[in-house]
């Protein structure tokens, strides 16, 4: 693995300065004045902007989830550093030490020298005694950085960026009753509670049927055109034949050809015609159990929402209004018995998932014992004993490999599950699969994978027993020794998450190459069109999926935790991967990826809460090690009981001392009395314009074609061609000269001034 990763920088250092706009996509495309430091073109020239540039101007630069999420990264790699350097310093000698003085060397071997595997009696006290320090070096880390988080997240609240922002002084109502579903019934709703603020406009949302639906028809309409004309008017010439389409048919028979032209033209004047008149009779339709209100001030906003946060208000609760390109719309308006509908048929094929689950644990069980299963099947023996380099690569890569092929469909499955049960907000959803997924990796990975081996390991037991000709009996009264290789089994897949590190190390490189990316968007350039809207597509920075990589590192933490009492060389392994991730999401997340809407950092709570977890179970762990230790006296285990009292009050006085001051702007009384204050919300109407459904107001897709075909559209339209602007949402309303043809149709012409690699770019860049 380090071979393939150290190929796989090799291959990135090599790519990266002629491949820019897969590489640095976000020097193109950036917001306003935050354009990514400069980059030189040496191979080496990514190294020295990582090293300069500081969280304040990552901050400035990337915004405050991303930041967060670098943190969040550098506090693990130092976390686990220091618990690496201790865990080796103090139980590596003590573990070797007990197995040269009371070990038979051959019931040993490397790895099991260096654990806690063989170690019995008072010595134990000492792996005791570490994981006191493990759970202390712990706490103080995310004490320090829970502090640092909240300061962060106050500097952000009182940005200019937040604080003129018209979401941050508007409230959310959900689940309002159907007689209060009005203008006049969300004023009422206020009024009904003491609040030291009015409200300055209100706004219930309204059904949008369709619309949504005749939006999405009409630019995929866009594109079909699009596609047609570039094809037909590629290289600045005009093809042979006009293109055509068969109307009806099955499988390319029958049916009747078309000018494709002429009936997507037909049929995108037909859908413009349906969405306007569709938007025109909005207002009849009826309300939704939804709606917004404004403040005068963010202070203010925040002052009620925190007042109101644990209240129902006539049936309805208040919440701080999320950014609308926040809001997952088709769930705002679910009813409460729809939303529980749907939450128990989630949790119902969640829980089949996991069930079906424990089909590939069993697998990935069965590779990691490889080695255990050559006394009992012969093809085994012969293989360990023809090749035994590649048995040993097989049984060391293969375990993790398969684990990370069934986990690639989990998160996206998470996700699904859970937007399909409710979620209102991306970064809900997100908040909600960090803690589903996390979970269903610790349950799946760490406790059902070890009982799958406890349960593989009894087998093993009991049939070597019988292959020793033991009566039933017998074995039958050691059936109850058996509970003493749950603590063994676990020491024993150290050597499965010894290789699971590495790989998981060679994705995070690998994720840095791109590789597949380079080769699909060279092969989308040769094989597929190229219209402006699908290069611009192809190049545009992508998301980081927040959820996703904190959900692994939390999981990689998590095992590095639980075993750094065991098997130290675990430890070390969850640090040098901490490190290449810290190095590599750095960079990715300066010139590759980029938040699809700021949330200031939302997930940190979340996150903290499950490293409390996995320090909790770290000494769970240790609880049940000693609990079943046969040469100690029953009450010892007891000794390890109150590091779980002290992570359990740790987490209540950071839930009572952090998260306030976390989720609320908590002005001074100087700060409310310099407030910026809004009182014309109404006469503007800016609370409909801003909070209504999209469908109500975002522009439809304009045709686009490239620059040097526009001056061909007159031979291709018949009948007068004029010129306009149009205004392209695609490029932030930026106005751009346009063609109209029949029937009124806008394209617009985009004109290319280089090419990088195998995309395009274009002269719009991203808006300002």
């Amino acid at each position: 693995m380090s071979i393939v990763s150290g190929a796989t920088i090799i291959v990135f250092n090599i790519l990266r300065p002629r491949n820019k706009i897969i590489y640095e996509p976000k020097v193109k495309y950036h917001v306003g004045d935050k354009k990514p430091p400069r980059i030189s073109d040496s191979i080496f020239g990514w190294i020295s902007p990582l090293i300069h540039t500081k969280e304040p101007m990552l901050i400035d630069k990337i915004g405050l989830d991303a930041a967060m999420f670098l943190r969040f990264l550098r506090m693990m790699r130092w976390l686990f550093t220091a618990v690496a350097f201790l865990t080796c310093a103090v139980l590596m000698p003590v573990n070797v030490t007990y197995n040269l003085k009371n070990v038979k060397s051959k019931d040993r071997d490397v790895l099991s020298f260096l654990t806690i595997r063989d170690v019995q009696g008072n010595i134990l006290f000492v792996h005791i005694a570490m994981t006191y320090v493990i759970c202390a070096v712990v706490l103080a880390f995310i004490w320090l950085n829970w502090r640092k988080a909240v300061q962060l997240r106050n500097e952000w609240f009182r940005s200019p960026e937040y604080v003129q922002s018209f979401y941050a002084r508007t409230l959310m109502v959900n689940e309002v009753p159907k007689k209060l579903q009005s203008d006049e019934g969300l004023r009422a709703i206020f009024q009904s509670v003491q609040v030291p603020y009015p409200t300055t406009s209100v706004h219930i949302g309204h059904r949008v049927g369709k619309l949504p639906e005749l939006i999405e028809f009409h630019n995929e309409t866009v594109k079909e055109l699009e596609d047609v004309l570039v094809e037909y008017l590629k290289d600045g010439r005009i093809g042979k034949k006009r293109p055509v389409k068969r109307i009806g048919g099955f499988m390319c028979f029958g049916g009747n050809k078309v000018d494709a032209i002429d009936y997507y033209t037909a049929k995108l004047q037909r859908t413009e015609r349906a969405v306007e008149e569709y938007r025109s009779q909005i207002d009849m339709n009826k309300p939704e159990n939804y709606g917004f209100a404004s403040m005068a001030a963010v202070p203010y906003a925040h002052i009620v929402a925190n007042i109101l946060r644990d209240k129902r208000l006539k049936g309805a609760y208040v919440t701080l209004a999320p950014n609308p390109k926040d809001i997952i719309w088709d769930n705002l308006n679910q009813s409460k018995a729809e939303m529980v509908r749907k939450k128990a048929v989630g949790w119902a094929f969640l829980c089949l998932v996991c069930f079906f689950n424990t089909v590939p644990l069993f697998i990935i069980s069965i590779l990691a014992n490889l080695a255990s299963l050559t006394s009992f099947v012969p093809f085994l023996q012969s293989w360990s004993n023809a090749s035994p380099g590649s048995f040993t690569f097989i049984s060391g890569v293969l375990p993790p490999a398969v684990s990370a092929l069934f986990g690639f469909f989990l998160p996206v499955l998470m996700r699904w599950l859970s937007q399909y049960q409710g979620a209102l907000t991306h970064s809900r959803l997100d908040r909600a699969v960090v803690a589903r997924y996390y979970a269903f990796l610790v349950i799946s990975q760490l406790v059902v994978f070890t009982l799958i081996g406890v349960m593989f390991n009894c087998v093993k037991e009991i049939v070597t027993q019988i292959g020793e000709h033991k009566s039933i009996q017998e074995i039958l009264q050691n059936i109850d020794k058996l509970t003493g290789t749950i603590p063994r089994t676990y020491v024993d897949q150290a050597s499965y998450w010894l290789t699971y590190y590495p790989l998981r190390g060679f994705l995070v490189l690998f994720d840095l190459a791109q590789v597949i990316n380079v080769v699909w968007v060279t092969v989308k350039k040769h094989l597929w069109g190229r219209t402006p809207r699908e290069i611009r597509e192809w190049t545009q920075p992508p998301d980081f999926q927040y959820a996703i990589y904190y959900s692994n590192i939390l999981f990689m933490g998590t095992v590095g935790l639980v075993f750094a009492p065991l098997a130290p060389l675990v430890a070390v392994a969850g640090a040098v991967v901490f490190w290449v991730s810290s190095v590599v999401y750095k960079y990715q997340l300066m010139f590759v990826f980029v938040s699809r809407v700021e949330t200031g950092g939302r997930l940190w709570n979340v996150v903290m809460n499950r490293l409390l977890a996995a320090v909790m179970l770290m000494q769970a762990l240790m609880v049940v090690t000693i609990g079943l230790q046969q040469s100690l006296k029953p009450w010892y285990w007891v000794s390890t009981v109150p590091p779980l009292l002290i992570v359990l009050g740790f987490k209540i006085y950071c839930a009572r001392a952090f998260n306030p001051a976390f989720n609320y702007y908590i002005p001074s009384q100087e700060e409310l009395r310099a407030a910026q204050i809004y009182s014309n919300d109404n006469a503007r109407n800016r609370l409909e314009k801003r909070f209504g459904h999209p469908a109500l107001h975002q522009e439809l897709f304009t045709p686009m074609v490239h620059a040097n075909m526009t001056h061909l559209l007159a031979e291709v339209f018949k009948g007068k061609i004029g010129s306009a602007q149009t205004k392209l949402d695609e490029y932030g309303g930026t106005k751009i000269d346009a063609h109209v043809v029949a029937g009124g149709i806008k394209i617009a012409g985009i004109e290319e001034v280089g090419c990088l690699c195998c995309s395009l770019v274009f002269k719009l860049t991203y808006p300002v």
